[in-house]
C-alpha cells in the first residue's frame, strides 16, 4: 500500500471553465483546447517539481478525461502516478461522467487510481443517499474486480464536522463502500481529524489510507494546518489543487506572466506543500 501520496488535483471541470469566464453550455472548441492547454501547464509544473526534488514514487496527478486525456497518456509513458476522475463535475447528486460506459473509459487510460466524489449528508434525504450509494457501489466493485485502486473523495453536509464525517464514513462502509484511499477535508483540530481517520481504518481496515484536502483555496496558514495533520497515523499525504495553480493560470491568462513563469510558480507551490508535509512526517 502507498506509504506517501502527494496529489496535485486538477480534475476540476465546471469550476475550471468558470474560472476563465467561459460558459459550460456554450463552450467552443477553441475554448476547450485552451482549457486543455492550461491544464497541461499545471502538468508541466508538476514535472518541474519532480526535477526540483519532489519524490516521484509519492507524487501523483488527479486529472479528468475531458480536458486531460492527453496528460493521462503522456504521464503514463513517463511512469507518473495517475488518478482518473469518473464522476460528473459540479453535480449535487453523484453520477457517472460517461454513464454506464464509465468502465471503458477507465480501461482506456488504465490509471493507478480511480476517483469519485460524493456530497453526502448521513441524516439527509434517505432516497438520495441510497441512489448515490448504489451508483458508488458499482464503481467500488469495478475497481476491486479489475485491480484498480479506488480513491474516494467525501464532501459532507453540514461541512467540516467531525461527527458528521465519521457517521458518513461508517454508513458508507456498512453499505460496502471500501476505498483504498479516502480523500477527506481538513479539520482544524488534530484530535477531531484523528477520530475520522480511525473510522476510515476501523474494523480491520488498517491498510486503508487517508489524504487530506481543502475545499477552499488554502494559503500559507492552511498549508501549515494541512501539514500538521501528517502526524496522524493513516494519513499519508494531501490533495491540494487550486491553491497551487489558480493564480498562476489567471495571471498567464491575463498575460501578466509567460508560460515558463506560470510553470515555475506551480512547481514551487506544489513542492512547498510537499516539503511542509515531509518535514512534519519525518519529525514524528
Amino acid at each position: 500500500m502507498q506509504k506517501k501520496l502527494y496529489i496535485l488535483p486538477f480534475d476540476h471541470r465546471a469550476s475550471f471553465v468558470k474560472m476563465f469566464g467561459f460558459s459550460e453550455e456554450n463552450l467552443t472548441l477553441e475554448q476547450t483546447a485552451l482549457l486543455a492547454d492550461y491544464k497541461h501547464i499545471i502538468y508541466e509544473g508538476f514535472l518541474a517539481a519532480l526535477e526540483m526534488g519532489v519524490p516521484k514514487e509519492a507524487a501523483a496527478i488527479l486529472v479528468d478525461e475531458q480536458f486531460g486525456a492527453k496528460i493521462q497518456e503522456e504521464a503514463s509513458v513517463l511512469g507518473v502516478k495517475r488518478i482518473l476522475a469518473v464522476e460528473k463535475s459540479g453535480q449535487e447528486e453523484f453520477d457517472f461522467e460517461y454513464g454506464q460506459n464509465f468502465g471503458a473509459h477507465i480501461e482506456k487510460f488504465k490509471p493507478d487510481y480511480v476517483k469519485t466524489l460524493l456530497r453526502y449528508n448521513p441524516d439527509g434525504d434517505r432516497e438520495l443517499n441510497n441512489r448515490q450509494i448504489a451508483k458508488l457501489k458499482i464503481v467500488n466493485d469495478f475497481c476491486h474486480q479489475n485491480n484498480y485502486k479506488f480513491l474516494f473523495e467525501l464532501l459532507v453536509e453540514p461541512v467540516l464536522q467531525a461527527e458528521i464525517m465519521k457517521k458518513s464514513i461508517a454508513q458508507l462502509q456498512e453499505s460496502g463502500i471500501e476505498p483504498d484511499v479516502w480523500k477527506l477535508e481538513c479539520l482544524e483540530k488534530i484530535d477531531e481529524m484523528t477520530v475520522v481517520v480511525e473510522q476510515a481504518q476501523s474494523g480491520g481496515r488498517g491498510m486503508v489510507k487517508v489524504v487530506i484536502s481543502d475545499r477552499g483555496e488554502s494559503g500559507v496558514g492552511k498549508q501549515a494546518q494541512l501539514a500538521a495533520l501528517a502526524v496522524i497515523p493513516g494519513v499519508v499525504g494531501f490533495a491540494v489543487g487550486r491553491a497551487i495553480f489558480k493564480q498562476a493560470l489567471l495571471d498567464f491568462h491575463a498575460k501578466k506572466i509567460d508560460r515558463a513563469q506560470a510553470v515555475e510558480i506551480i512547481a514551487r507551490n506544489y513542492k512547498n506543500f510537499v516539503d511542509f508535509f515531509k518535514k512534519i512526517k519525518n519529525n514524528q
